[in-house]
């Protein structure tokens, strides 16, 4: 089940706001679709990250993927934890499997991003 509360991107990033600091990780549909991850690569704290454009890597059992940032901004945190337990990723990607925590520069770039019921005709029209 997506959450409700989140943001969508076209490639399968999720990000949530509080305030101008973005919480962003990968969808539940990305994980499913990469199967087991065994590998996060992250950007490091302080690094800007440009919306649309790549910040890190997953690498699962099946391909490596390009991690997309869904805002620009600076890298205030990383997720340490998934680094050290990549498989993280496919149990909790909305929860414990965050990637990144970017303070903003401008929060009017969510407004592109799809809502829940967007997102998810989206996936159902790709998969088709």
């Amino acid at each position: 089940m997506n959450p409700t509360d989140i943001k969508y991107s076209k490639t399968h990033e999720w990000a949530k706001a509080e305030g101008n600091i973005i919480t962003s990780g990968i969808t539940d549909h990305a994980q499913t679709s990469l199967g087991d991850v065994v590998f996060v690569e992250l950007p490091e704290i302080r690094a800007t990250v440009s919306a649309g454009e790549a910040y890190g890597t997953i690498e699962s059992v099946k391909a490596v993927s390009d991690v997309v940032a869904a805002v620009s901004g600076k890298v205030i945190e990383i997720n340490e934890a998934v680094i050290d337990a990549p498989d993280t990723l496919n149990n909790d990607p909305y929860g414990e499997g965050w990637l990144i925590k970017i303070e903003a520069e401008d929060l009017s770039e969510l407004e592109s991003m799809m809502s829940v019921s967007e997102y998810e005709t989206f996936v159902a029209e790709e998969e088709h």
